[in-house]
């Protein structure tokens, strides 16, 4: 039987549509948002605006300040810091795990996105390089089988993507991306646990690359 698919509510869209609008960097980190003013660009009522605030709160994504209004999430440099010690330790284990149960599987997706990446970035199409970025931590999770896990990495992973799109474009930072992204899918084909987490570990440190001093999110 063939189940029927639900047409999203507008809240549901709007949610959508203000979390890419955050993602990407259209919405700059600690702006003011307006119910009003986003009701009438998209226009709706405010109901599903306020909707979608309150799960982007949720999600961390929204700060809401009383008697000031409701802002994009802001980080100072050291909540970054934490930020990127939060996932070294998760996509670690997701490592670990993904490796010792579905080895094959990891490799063959990890090589995949690769390509993709290589294209965008021969075609300058940076902004889609960093969508794929993403894309390509989560297989780390898809393929390490355990839900919780991942579970635990989605309450990061939006914010983790923000900062991505907000720093990516600094060409020492795509250099050394590209390059670490191809390092690891060849460690994790020839199988190499130790090789995969030692490149893993310096492609998320937060004390590599100057690119993570030119932000100052929040300050």
């Amino acid at each position: 039987m063939n189940s029927i698919v639900r047409p999203k509510s507008l809240t549901e869209l709007v949610s959508e549509k203000l979390r890419d609008m955050i993602v990407s960097g259209e919405l700059e980190l600690g702006s003011q948002l307006s119910e009003v003013r986003i009701a009438k660009d998209f226009a709706v009522s405010r109901t599903p605006v306020r909707e979608a605030f309150n799960r982007l709160e949720m999600e961390g994504l929204l700060t809401v300040s009383p008697q000031k209004g409701t802002f994009v999430f802001s980080l100072s440099p050291h909540q970054i810091a934490m930020l990127c010690d939060a996932r070294v330790c998760l996509e670690r284990t997701a490592m670990s795990t993904a490796l010792e149960q579905n080895p094959d599987q990891l490799h063959k997706r990890l090589e995949v996105v690769v390509a993709e990446m290589t294209e965008a970035l021969r075609d300058d199409r940076v902004q889609h390089y960093l969508s794929l970025d993403a894309v390509y931590h989560q297989c780390l999770f898809d393929c390490s089988g355990n839900r919780f896990l991942d579970d635990a990495y989605q309450t990061i992973a939006k914010k983790m993507a923000a900062v991505r799109h907000r720093l990516g474009h600094h060409p020492d930072h795509l250099e050394k991306s590209y390059k670490e992204h191809c390092e690891i899918a060849d460690a994790v084909g020839r199988r190499d646990l130790a090789a995969s987490l030692a490149i893993l570990g310096q492609h998320i440190d937060r004390k590599q690359g100057s690119y993570w001093q030119l932000a100052t999110l929040g300050q």
